[in-house]
This record gives C-alpha cells, sequence and structure tokens, in this order.
C-alpha cells in the first residue's frame, strides 16, 4: 500500500487549515476596519465574533469551515498574548506601583477558574455515572 493517500490526506488537511485561518483573518481584519470606520466603542474583534457566531448560528458558514483553523488558532492562542508583555513594558509605573495586587488577582482568578471548572466537570462526571449506572441496571433488569 502507498504512502500517497495519507501525503494527499495530509496536504489537504494543511490546505484547509490554511485557509480557514486565513478566513478568520480576513474576518478580524474586517470587522476591525468597521469598527475604527464607524468609531464604534465595540473592538472590532467583539464585532467579528458576534458576526461569526450569527452566521454559524444561521447555518451561513458551517461549522466544518471553520472548525480546523478555530482548533489551531486555539491551541497556539499564548502567542497571542505576547502584546501582554509588551503592555507590562509600555505601563512599568503601574506595575510597580500596583504589581503585587495585580499579580494576586490574577492568580485568585485563575484560580477561582480553575477550581470552579473542576468542581462542575466532577458533578457532571458523577451525574453521568450514575445515569449509566442505572441504565446498566435497567438492561440487566429486563434480560
Amino acid at each position: 500500500m502507498s504512502p500517497l493517500p495519507a501525503v494527499k490526506s495530509r496536504s489537504f488537511k494543511l490546505l484547509q487549515l490554511l485557509l480557514q485561518v486565513a478566513f478568520l483573518c480576513l474576518l478580524a481584519w474586517f470587522t476591525h476596519t468597521i469598527a475604527v470606520y464607524l468609531g464604534s466603542p465595540i473592538p472590532g474583534a467583539v464585532l467579528g465574533m458576534t458576526l461569526l457566531l450569527i452566521l454559524l448560528s444561521f447555518k451561513v458558514v458551517p461549522e466544518k469551515a471553520v472548525n480546523l483553523g478555530a482548533s489551531w488558532l486555539i491551541a497556539d492562542l499564548l502567542l497571542f498574548f505576547i502584546p501582554s508583555v509588551v503592555a507590562v513594558l509600555k505601563y512599568e509605573p503601574l506595575f510597580e506601583k500596583y504589581g503585587l495586587n495585580i499579580i494576586a488577582v490574577v492568580i485568585l482568578g485563575s484560580s477561582m477558574v480553575l477550581l470552579g471548572t473542576g468542581f462542575v466537570v466532577d458533578r457532571i462526571f458523577r451525574f453521568e455515572r450514575r445515569l449509566n449506572h442505572r441504565r446498566r441496571q435497567l438492561i440487566l433488569a429486563t434480560r
């Protein structure tokens, strides 16, 4: 069996990924341009996400048309936080004065989100386990 179908599949996936990321970037650029042109207090990124949500909701854009590109962008989200490092350097006096408070709030907020998410996931897991156990018991009882 030749490896040619696997290469075609990978090439197709790569092309699909590039096109989807390009679409999402064009959408972001377009909505940013509109927000600047209209002088909107709402950032273009928020307008773009809202527009994409509407397009996905009304099935104008199918989910599979952006799924691969959105997944890749989310996976590499850390790269998009580089501007925050530039902001830290730009507002150095602010961080000198309130740096510890900011760090405490970030750590506390992140911890609360992690704990809350863990709690909800644990409850859902227990609920699903009980549901599956009841289903098994029902199946065994009907045999």
